[in-house]
């Protein structure tokens, strides 16, 4: 199990995502819980697989199989999505390890263990081939072992007796190792072949090795023809059925019902002194959103420091500045996070309380403040523009020697925004952070947004060079050159509130430095944003809550180097 990463989003459906399980070939396997408070697996399919015809058919292949077979031996359907993207399918949570997690540093199971642990597989497939499927994917990896007896699980490539084979010419289903002969030689997938897998997982357990010994997936699959499966040391009973499950022939294989009664079991699985320790080895999965948050799995929302410092701008004397509406500097205001995340998206962590910087940043004697920012209500009309209204000491300075970008601005944020935002520059054709050359793509987003998030909230991204810029050359003013003290170039606002109403999963927004971006003067457009070539040194990124055209308030700060 592993942490949420930024590129991941918070929900899925109506499903809210709490931890990583796994990645397998088509997707990404998540820990969620249900609106109405019930663990899932959710397997979200890969945005590429999404766009093959073939690999979607799989997929809701899958989704068909796992609805058809319900079975106390497996992970029954939930929920699940196949009308657009992202698509995906949810699975009741089955707590406990993989059979190779439990096998794991171990070695191999006591014989009694084994041949309790067979038969109730061998009922496991009963049930599934009851229902018409046949698993063709029964390995170690693939079984999870419960408190309440053994639970197969992805059904990624099963397929039911009507359904169409999908497997391309001259390949074959399954894992070297694990695939019956006449499935590699001819593809004839049948509940035979099931048998075949079970056999060789068993092989496995029983001697802790490879049921075909080790190598490459030619030699394994070769030896799974022409050679014997390795039962060397394995009590000769259970080294019997073993080689009759794996038998050439698959009429030869013995079917579920004979495996059971050939096991001769006489108590319960999960009443056996090895099987049950095996269950406790897994991994203690959170139940909901702040046990996740606790466990390091979901990063916490953002907590505001009990104490700013106010910030009042500076102006050349004899300019005073415009008040700027909507822009509420009070004590207490939230501090801004300037963190840096390497992932998919390459999106910083999320914003939040940062009482460091904002115990160095300037202070001020005193500041005007208003009503709070954060209102339930945000404005009617979309804003089409930002305009500055009065200056602006703004300026982002990386930390020495840190590869990130990481960093600090001037100046605390005017206003909280009330949720975990995330922002993030990378450059547009390496999509690396640092330092920038060329063109930038810029992301961000809610990953939360409290309640007093205003609905819609429209952004604005306020990218400024370190100095002055001479409008008709587009290089810093020379004699003296001066620090920037205006807005910068901003972008058109969008609104990043969620849509869902609990908060959860805004899209990321993407801008790209200098194309979305316009030097505005007097309500109308005045210039292009010059290359961030034109300007080397430190970049400073604003984003902007916006109310209207002159009403705004800076609520998050970032940074870049340009060379």
């Amino acid at each position: 199990m592993e942490a949420l990463r930024p590129q991941d989003p918070a929900r899925i459906g109506p499903h809210i995502l709490l931890a990583r399980l796994g990645s397998g070939g088509m997707g990404q396997v998540y820990l969620g819980r249900s609106p109405g408070g019930r663990q899932l697996a959710i397997k979200v399919i890969r945005d590429d697989f999404a766009q093959n015809a073939e690999a979607l058919a799989r997929f809701r292949r899958e989704v068909e199989t796992v609805r058809a077979v319900r079975s106390a031996y497996t992970a029954n359907l939930v929920d699940a999505s196949l009308e657009a993207a992202p698509y995906w399918l949810a699975t009741e949570y089955v707590p406990g390890p993989t059979l190779t997690q439990a096998m794991s540093g171990r070695g191999a199971l006591p014989a009694d263990t084994c041949f309790r642990l067979f038969a109730a597989l061998a009922e496991a497939l009963a049930q599934v081939h009851a229902h018409g499927v046949t698993h063709r994917d029964l390995k170690p990896h693939n079984i999870i072992l419960s408190p309440v007896g053994p639970k197969l699980i992805d059904f990624g490539i099963a397929r039911g007796a009507e359904q169409t084979v999908l497997t391309q010419v001259g390949s074959a289903p399954g894992t070297p190792g694990y695939t019956a002969p006449e499935v590699i030689t001819r593809n004839e997938v049948s509940s035979a072949a099931d048998v075949f897998a079970l056999g060789a997982t068993m092989a496995a357990v029983a001697t802790g090795r490879p049921p075909y010994g080790p190598g490459s997936m030619e030699s394994v699959t070769y030896r799974v023809v022409h050679g014997e499966i390795d039962v060397d040391g394995v009590e000769p009973a259970l080294a019997g059925l073993i080689r009759a499950c794996v038998a050439a022939d698959p009429a030869a294989r013995p079917g579920p019902g004979e495996i059971v009664a050939r096991c001769g079991v006489t108590s319960s699985l999960v009443d056996d002194p090895v099987y049950g320790p095996l269950t406790a080895l897994g991994e203690k999965a959170p139940g909901d959103l702040p046990a996740a948050v606790a466990a390091g799995f979901v990063p916490p929302p953002p907590v505001p420091p009990a104490h700013t410092p106010t910030y009042t701008p500076t102006y050349v004397p004899g300019m005073a500045p415009k008040r700027r509406k909507g822009v509420y500097l009070s004590v207490g205001a939230g501090a801004v996070a300037l963190g840096v995340a390497i992932g998919v998206v390459f999106a910083w962590p999320d914003g939040g309380g940062d009482g460091d910087r904002a115990a160095q940043a300037p202070a001020a004697p005193s500041v005007t403040s208003g009503p709070s920012v954060a209102a339930s209500q945000g404005p009617a009309k979309v804003p089409g523009f930002v305009e500055a209204t009065d200056l602006n000491r703004d300026q982002w300075t990386p930390d020495e020697g840190d590869p990130y970008g990481l960093g600090r601005c001037a100046a605390p944020p005017q206003e909280r925004a009330g949720g975990q935002f995330q922002a993030g520059a990378v450059d547009a054709v390496t999509e690396k952070p640092g330092v920038m050359n060329g063109k930038v793509k810029i992301s961000f987003r809610f990953k939360y947004a409290g309640p007093e998030l205003p609905k819609p909230y429209y952004v604005s991204v306020a990218v400024k060079p370190p100095h002055d810029i001479d409008p008709d050359t587009g290089k810093p003013v020379e004699r003296p050159r001066t620090e920037n003290r205006g807005l910068g170039y901003t972008s058109k606002p969008v609104d990043i509130a969620p849509k869902d109403a609990t908060g959860w999963g805004s899209e990321f927004k993407e801008l790209t430095y200098p194309d979305d971006f316009r030097d505005v003067v007097g309500g109308k457009p005045a210039g292009r944003a010059i290359p961030v070539g034109n300007d080397p040194g430190n970049w400073t990124l604003l984003f902007l809550h916006v109310k209207g055209p002159k009403e705004y308030g800076i609520f998050d700060c970032r940074g870049f180097v340009a060379r």
